[in-house]
């Protein structure tokens, strides 16, 4: 392995862990209603959106092979996983490349 990727991989590792470790020491004193917390979710809620909503409209890579008709039924299909797995984001992460991945396969 190369050096500079292996000193990527702790940089990068450092910076992500690093962070989390400071948001465990310092999470007993955040208030879930405060407003800042709440501003901070809507701010998370609304960039997701936004990315979803490029995506959808203006794909890079593999995903300009595909017509706007499969990306918005897999976008469907995500979220109707999302409501029913209880709002858990791992589901429709998976599925969502597994039903693209089938109706670029038997359709497009």
């Amino acid at each position: 392995m190369s050096v500079n990727i292996l000193f990527a991989i702790i940089v990068t590792s450092l910076a992500t862990y690093s962070s989390r470790f400071f948001g465990v020491l310092t999470s007993e004193k955040i208030d879930e209603n405060s407003k800042i917390y709440r501003w901070f979710n809507c701010l998370a809620y609304s960039t997701l959106a936004a990315l979803i909503s490029r995506v959808l409209i203006f794909p890079n890579g593999m995903l300009e092979e595909t017509s706007y008709f499969m990306r918005l039924i897999v976008i469907f299909f995500s979220i109707l996983i999302f409501y029913i797995t209880k709002k858990n984001l791992v589901y429709p992460t998976i599925f969502s490349a597994i039903i693209l991945s089938i109706l670029k396969n038997y359709i497009g």
